[in-house]
């Protein structure tokens, strides 16, 4: 009979993957019709040689789950068996966003490797081009979470900077000023969720949409926080949203490092955040390029002839380097962003 055995990576790890009482342990068991022996910080797996490799599968999903910082709960043990009993793919390279009806899933490796890094990871710095999907997965995540009852806000932020003009004094309140910068996000939000949906969720307080600069002093738990057009925040500002983050929080930061906003000498504070914090854990940097570009074709174009030395010729992908997550394979739908 075939036999697996994974060894977990101290206490914290068995309690998180086994769960109170055991009950993740009992529920793939159960689930997935194999015999699993837990002992001295091991599991030992023996059944079919399908249902085995399922169940290590599985296993090796809440152990990712568990080093990106976040709590397991019985739904995620639920979805990780869906997946690998569904299509037989390996838990940490097939990722999807459920909304209702609507499936969102890569359909980019670097898609692929961006979702699989807002599963794993509590903060999260993606830097790409127009049209990779940077926002509209990070909102399509929120939202999922938020209904999952895992979070119990999200909050929209962008800085409020100009793209090369001046729009004056902006009537109304507060909401209404902003709305401009935050328009992307807001498109991302009404793809996923009816008008009535948003608006009910903005009145209860469940989504927040605030400018940068009304970040400072907070304190954020429960919460997911979307940080877009993150290239136009200075270094001081990044450091100040970024330590925002209370218990149970998750941040994302997106941003386009070739759509700087910012004055000539003022450096790029998600450009510097790629830098300073690529290698500390618990923190995923993803560096989109066009090759990620799901938009109108044409976009593709558009980016390549701004971006190629030559008129014509079409430059190669920058390489991703090594503030990149390992890449994922994932086919699908997303929309971009």
């Amino acid at each position: 009979m075939p036999e697996v055995t994974i060894t977990l990576d101290g206490h914290a790890e068995e309690l998180a993957v086994f769960g109170s009482r055991d009950q993740h342990l009992r529920q793939i068991r159960d689930s997935l019709g194999v015999k699993a022996i837990a002992r001295h910080g091991e599991v030992r797996l023996e059944g079919e040689a399908d249902r085995v490799e399922h169940a290590r599968q599985v296993f090796e999903g809440l152990r990712a789950i568990h080093r990106g910082r976040r709590p397991i709960h019985s739904k995620d043990v639920e979805e990780l068996i869906e997946k690998v009993t569904r299509g037989g793919e390996d838990a940490g390279e097939a990722f999807e966003i459920r909304e209702g009806s609507r499936v969102v899933r890569p359909r980019t490796e670097g898609q692929a490797r961006y979702l699989k890094a807002l599963v794993d990871h509590p903060l999260v710095l993606c830097a790409g081009p127009a049209g990779t999907g940077k926002t509209y997965l990070a909102v399509a995540m929120a939202v999922t979470a938020l209904r999952k009852g895992r979070i119990k806000k999200i909050v929209l932020v962008r800085p409020a900077v100009e793209a090369g003009e001046h729009l004056g004094f902006l009537p109304g309140d507060l909401e209404a000023k902003i709305n401009p910068y935050l328009r992307p996000l807001l498109d991302a939000l009404h793809d996923l969720m009816d008008y009535d949906q948003i608006r009910r969720y903005m009145s209860n307080d469940l989504i927040e949409i605030a400018p940068l600069a009304y970040m400072r002093g907070r304190t954020l738990n429960d919460a997911m926080i979307i940080l877009d057009e993150g290239q136009n925040a200075t270094v001081p500002q990044m450091k100040m949203f970024l330590t925002r983050m209370g218990q149970n929080a998750r941040i994302v930061v997106t941003g386009d490092t070739t759509q700087v906003d910012l004055p000539a000498a003022t450096p790029s504070g998600l450009a510097d955040a790629i830098d300073r914090l690529a290698k500390v854990e618990g923190v995923a940097a993803v560096v989109l390029d066009r090759s990620d570009i799901v938009r109108h074709p044409l976009v593709q174009a558009i980016v390549n002839a701004y971006e190629d030395e030559e008129p014509g010729k079409v430059a190669e992908a920058p390489p991703a380097g090594p503030a990149s997550v390992p890449a994922a394979k994932g086919p699908g739908i997303a929309a971009s962003g």
